[in-house]
């Protein structure tokens, strides 16, 4: 079991170097972007953004989970699901593309605002076309070349946005045409073992496995993205970017949830038909969910001393973005119990029951779009984040009761019930607002996070194995072995 688990978090680690790059692209330049875009105008791009993050799952349509199920038959499955993937990108960034205007005046932005559409068209052709390389790197084991070239157009997109924010001021316009250029440089490095064949028995198999996950996919982004035009109908564009700027602090937490994601799906097809396997995948959640909380309480305390942390006599977030601050630890919980879930699809992927998928991500998103409409009219931007919450914990109801009857897998209930006990206490009197300010507060929040592992190990959480092996970590193996076994 420690062999696989050391083997998931080396893959983790590295996948992680691209999803880091990814994921701070948003970070880095959301504290750029409030200096020099108005809350309003970053309300837009963060809502442009949205509909490519959903509108992505229809180009893609699966196609990518697809061939990595049929992976064993790679030269074929390849060229048949990107041959299907060319066709049908064309096709929907050509209806895009023809009218602009409508487009952007049914999106919420204004007819004027069509080139961004444009842009938006010309991004998701090139996003589709590239996640079937990216996806046979993941198959293949090249996590250094899937890391390299994310981190090259990422590092290519900060020093672009830069550039046209600050030296060409070019505002809205700059920032989409920095992310088409590095699409493009993204799909020119990878090479392609690609020809022109279709084998039909193939692609059957293929669209039975993948479509499904369409509108699992377009459920689980509804989820992610579909607050942001809710709250721009409802509240208007700067209440966009108030929510948006905060909402991305939650970058840290989101880097973990996807880190591990992009070497859990290989994993656990990998291990499926390994006697170990479900102890293994087990395991797994126990340990992920007992740092993600902690990492979550650290985050919730200090993140609002990072936002106000002056940077070149500035602060690093503009203080008009402030005010969206007590939403942060919301998000960091919603993007928690996201990882849960996460972990959670491993029995229904091995089974191929991906219809279970498309109910769970369905459910959510109706409990998103219900929750949203229903809390934003009266909290404003304190609303989504509880929808999110909400939503995701609908979706992680509904995978784990299906799991158990298609791949059991004996999830250790009692342990991961102690690490939501052990949290919530130590999070108590910030809760209740028992702590004071100034030192009393700084103090509060390191005893806080040093109190987590100790009342852990006071409800008997560790086992004797763990115990053991964390006294050989430290080098006292010879005095801290465990006595009682």
């Amino acid at each position: 079991m420690l062999k696989d688990l050391k083997a998931l978090g080396k893959e983790s680690l590295i996948y992680g170097l691209s999803t880091v790059g990814a994921r701070l692209l948003n970070f880095l330049l959301m504290p750029f972007y409030t200096h020099y875009l108005l809350p309003a105008e970053y309300g837009v791009v963060a809502t442009v953004f949205s509909y490519i993050a959903f509108l992505n799952i229809i180009y893609q349509y699966g196609m990518d989970q697809a061939y990595m199920r049929h992976y064993d038959q790679k030269q074929k499955a390849f060229s048949t699901a990107y041959s299907c993937v060319l066709v049908t990108s064309v096709a929907f960034s050509g209806v895009l593309a023809l009218f602009p205007g409508f487009w952007a005046g049914l999106g919420g932005i204004g007819a004027e605002r069509g080139n961004l559409v444009l842009y938006a068209a010309a991004i998701l052709f090139l996003d589709s076309i590239n996640v079937l390389p990216f996806a046979d790197l993941r198959m293949s084991h090249r996590p250094f070349y899937f890391a390299g070239v994310r981190i090259a157009s990422i590092t290519l997109n900060v020093i672009l946005n830069i550039y046209f924010l600050t030296r060409l001021g070019m505002g809205i316009e700059g920032v989409f045409l920095a992310n088409l250029i590095s699409s493009l440089f993204s799909v020119a490095a990878i090479p392609r073992r690609f020809t022109f064949t279709f084998d039909r028995e193939l692609f059957r198999k293929l669209v039975d496995y993948s479509l499904p996950l369409l509108p699992a996919g377009l459920g689980a982004m509804a989820v992610q993205v579909i607050d942001r035009p809710i709250l721009l109908r409802l509240a208007g564009e700067s209440a966009v970017g108030i929510y948006q700027a905060n909402y991305r602090l939650g970058i840290f937490m989101v880097l973990m949830v996807s880190m591990f994601d992009q070497a859990w799906r290989p994993f656990f097809l990998e291990r499926a038909d390994k006697p170990e396997g479900p102890a293994v995948f087990a395991r797994v959640l126990t340990y992920f969910t007992l740092v993600l909380v902690w990492v979550a309480m650290a985050l919730s305390f200090f993140i609002p001393d990072l936002v106000h942390l002056q940077v070149a006599g500035r602060a690093l977030i503009h203080q008009n973005y402030w005010s969206g601050l007590p939403i942060i630890p919301v998000v960091l919980l919603a993007y928690l119990v996201n990882g849960v879930y996460v972990n959670l699809l491993a029995p229904i992927i091995i089974s191929k029951k991906t219809r279970v998928i498309m109910l769970a991500t369905l459910a959510g998103a109706f409990v998103s779009v219900a929750a949203n409409f229903a809390l934003i009219p009266h909290f404003g931007i304190f609303g989504p984040p509880w929808a999110a919450f909400a939503a995701y914990c609908v979706m992680v109801g509904i995978v784990y009761s299906y799991g158990r009857k298609y791949f059991p897998i004996p999830y250790e209930l009692k342990r991961l019930g102690k690490i939501g006990f052990a949290g919530l206490a130590v999070c108590l009197p910030a809760f209740a607002g028992w702590v004071g300010t100034g030192w009393q507060w700084t103090a509060y929040r390191f005893i806080a996070l040093c109190a987590y592992p100790v009342l852990l190990l006071a409800l008997g959480f560790f086992l004797p194995e763990e115990k053991d092996k964390a006294c050989i970590m430290v080098g006292r193996n010879k005095v801290c072995l465990y006595k009682d076994k």
